[in-house]
């Protein structure tokens, strides 16, 4: 790896906090860093530890982050096994990562909400092609906050995708307000969890879905009640109507059970759109267009039968969600749950382990003077 100041080239050694801190003209550039690189889509051998990755230029409104804890969350795994491959096949090797937490290395000429040497947490979008296994991340102003104070970097780190995926969902979509009933499909995963905290916070009145091993969890974080999805059945166990369902799961039953338990006006969403799978079994030119009348079709035939709205949910950055993540955390009002570590060089292991679903919470890999997290609920 090399650090490159304005003035001078130095060594990996060099105290680049204290420097870069001194002026905010004078900033660190890294010109290449360790990453873990993903050169075909396949299982978790196909993984690479590179020590030697380019980092591309800051634009604008960029800023590079020294990467202390990044979470391994679902949509990497399923990427790295050919989701999304119409869209990003061309594109390989990739650096997967959607979460991080670290420190501001150096910042775009138009940034002027983030200084260097400033600890942040973080998510990049779905779509990014340089992702967040590397020592040094880069993502834009807006994909960043402020780190909680209250947590440590691993336990940031597990939070920004998953949370705001859950904002996007219940508050920028279904705009859940006090005093509202929620049901979340799904409740034991990351977005589901995130989902229950963030709604319990805003004074509504939860019920989720879950395995037997997650009940407790779900009622301690608020859910007023969690029903065991193997040994009951939802439509009897599950009492009165929603004014939003989000269905983690998203399968034909789910989507049957939400739609019939909301009321009119209320919305259902769910994190399984078919875009991706649509475009990557047509390729682009059919695909996306065919996705694109399904999603109409659905919204239609919903709207007219059960009076709701239907979509199809995704992250996207939101400096306000994430604020608020922030702020909610520092009030110790939402957590993801953090329950083992793997180091960098582990990451082929620490991506069997979440394909096996051997590990419940998240899993964390560790590397040098920082650490990657590796989300798994």
């Amino acid at each position: 790896m090399r650090i490159v100041s304005m003035r001078r080239r130095i060594s990996v050694g060099w105290d680049w906090k204290s420097e870069v801190s001194q002026s905010q003209s004078q900033r660190g550039i890294v010109t290449s860093c360790r990453a873990v690189v993903l050169p075909r889509f396949g299982g978790p051998e196909v993984l690479e530890v590179r020590p030697n990755v380019e980092v591309p230029d800051l634009k604008p409104n960029e800023v590079l982050v020294r990467a202390r804890a990044v979470s391994v969350n679902p949509l990497d795994t399923r990427m790295r096994s050919g989701y999304g491959r119409s869209i990003f096949e061309p594109l390989l090797p990739l650096i997967l990562g959607r979460d991080i937490s670290g420190e501001v290395a150096a910042l775009g000429a138009s940034v002027r909400s983030l200084i260097v040497g400033q600890e942040v947490f973080g998510a990049l979008h779905p779509t990014a092609i340089r992702g967040t296994y590397a020592d040094y991340a880069i993502l834009s102003e807006d994909e960043l906050a402020p780190k909680p104070v209250a947590v440590t970097h691993v336990e940031a780190s597990a939070i920004p995708f998953a949370a705001l995926t859950a904002w996007r969902a219940i508050k920028s979509t279904a705009r859940i307000s006090e005093g509202q009933r929620l049901l979340v499909i799904g409740g034991g995963g990351a977005v589901g969890f995130a989902a229950i905290q963030l709604s319990v916070a805003a004074g509504c009145h939860v019920t989720t879905t879950c395995g037997s091993q997650s009940i407790d969890r779900l009622l301690a974080a608020g859910a007023e009640q969690a029903v065991d999805y193997t040994a009951e059945d939802l439509e009897l166990a599950i009492k009165g109507n929603f004014d939003a369902v989000l269905d983690t799961i998203g399968v034909p039953e789910t989507e049957r059970v939400g739609i019939n338990l909301l009321k009119r006006g209320g919305h259902y969403m769910t994190l399984q759109g078919e875009a991706a799978s649509l475009t990557d079994r047509y390729g682009l030119a059919v695909g996306l267009p065919l996705a694109t009348a399904v999603l109409l079709k659905k919204q239609i035939q919903y709207r007219c039968s059960h009076g709701i709205e239907y979509c199809w949910t995704f992250m996207r950055a939101d400096s306000e969600g994430l604020d608020e993540i922030r702020n909610l955390t520092e009030a110790g009002k939402l957590k993801i749950p953090v329950e083992k570590t793997f180091p960098i060089v582990q990451v082929r292991e620490a991506h069997e382990a979440k394909d096996k679903r051997h590990i419940h919470g998240v899993q964390i890999f560790v590397g040098g003077n920082f650490q990657y997290a590796v989300a798994n609920l």
